[in-house]
This record gives C-alpha cells, sequence and structure tokens, in this order.
C-alpha cells in the first residue's frame, strides 16, 4: 500500500509537503480531505484535526507538515532540500519556520473575519497578526537580498515553504499586494512558479 497524504489543494501546509514528494520524486497517494466539513474524519488520522497527515505504508501517522517535509527528503537522494550540516539546516528549517508562521498569522486573521460575528470581532487582534505578516515579509526581503535562493546556491526547503507562503498571500489576500513592495521576494516567487512541483500543485482560485 503506498503513503497516503490527506490534505487540501488550497492549504499552504500540504502544498509545502506536496512539492518536496515531487522534487524527491516520491509517489504518495494525494486524499482530498475538508477539515472544517461537520463530517470530517481527520482526527481519525491526526488528533489536531489538521493537514497535511501522511499515513506511512504500515498506517503510521505522521504529522505536521514540517515532519513530514523532513521525512520526505531523507526518503530519496534526489534533490536533497535540507542540508546536513547543522548551522545551513538550522537556517533553512528558520526560513521554513518564518513562512509558515505567516500563514499561521494570516489564517487566524481570515477565522476572526469569516468565523465570528461582526459585533464580536476585535480589530486589534486582526491587526496583530497582520503586523507578523509585515515584519515577517521585510525580514525575509532583507535576508534574500539580491541572492538567487533563499539560502545557499540551489533551491532548498527554505525556498518552496517561502513560495507557498507567498502563493496563500496572492490567494486570500490579494489586497496585501507584497509583490510591489518586494520585488526581491516577487523575483523569487516567479521562478518557483516556472517548476513543474509549483505548477501541479497550484491552488483552485477561492
Amino acid at each position: 500500500m503506498p503513503m497516503k497524504l490527506i490534505g487540501s489543494l488550497t492549504s499552504p501546509y500540504v502544498r509545502k509537503v506536496r512539492i518536496v514528494f515531487l522534487e524527491k520524486k516520491v509517489d504518495v497517494d494525494l486524499q482530498l480531505e475538508n477539515v472544517w466539513a461537520a463530517d470530517t474524519k481527520i482526527a481519525l488520522s491526526n488528533p489536531l484535526g489538521k493537514v497535511p497527515c501522511l499515513i506511512l505504508e504500515d498506517g503510521e501517522a505522521l504529522y505536521d507538515s514540517r515532519v513530514i517535509a523532513e521525512y520526505a527528503d531523507a526518503l530519496s537522494p534526489v534533490s536533497k532540500l535540507i542540508p546536513a550540516d547543522s548551522r545551513d539546516r538550522a537556517t533553512v528549517k528558520t526560513w521554513e519556520a518564518l513562512a509558515d508562521g505567516i500563514t499561521d498569522a494570516g489564517i487566524l486573521a481570515r477565522l476572526e473575519r469569516t468565523w465570528r460575528p461582526a459585533e464580536e470581532q476585535s480589530s486589534a487582534w486582526v491587526d496583530r497578526q497582520m503586523g507578523k505578516i509585515q515584519n515577517s515579509l521585510r525580514q525575509m526581503s532583507e535576508i534574500l537580498g539580491e541572492n538567487a535562493w533563499c539560502h545557499g546556491n540551489q533551491m532548498t526547503l527554505a525556498d518552496i515553504a517561502t513560495g507557498c507562503a507567498l502563493g496563500w498571500l496572492i490567494l486570500r489576500f490579494p489586497d496585501l499586494k507584497w509583490q510591489a513592495q518586494y520585488s526581491n521576494l516577487d523575483r523569487l516567487y516567479q521562478k518557483l512558479l516556472q517548476r513543474p512541483s509549483f505548477i501541479e500543485t497550484e491552488p483552485p482560485a477561492a
């Protein structure tokens, strides 16, 4: 039985690990699951109720996306995405944490706006989350500078995570217009969009 990845087409965390599997040329079956639906069964595999969740051949479940990405990178010597050197590895993983943090903050802001009744919404809470996104984008842009990749001289998990976060912002927060403010991030993003792994995992317009 092949590995099974439980996820959705719009989740940037799911997209990240799907891209890792594609870059590693490792086959995995995608099983779509809407964790927000009343009849979702995600808790049977992941008690946290989140995707992605990877079901291994022996039935063991792995989560969250950072764990799955690291596991997938070790499955094949093709396209090493996480460096072996401890310092380089930590830098790449910090980029991943920053990218995932952008999405974390965006989801919290979006839930506040879409799930709570208008009279119960906290604009201060939304502003706090959006501030995290702006601070993170600024830091990413400063660290990237004129470099071709987030870290080192080839694509790593840092670039994949960053590309997924930036793409999700375009999908969910088009008014942010980060491309105009951070041209170097947009240059990286446009380069990533040319890769077959990013093309294949392009989320549906929503």
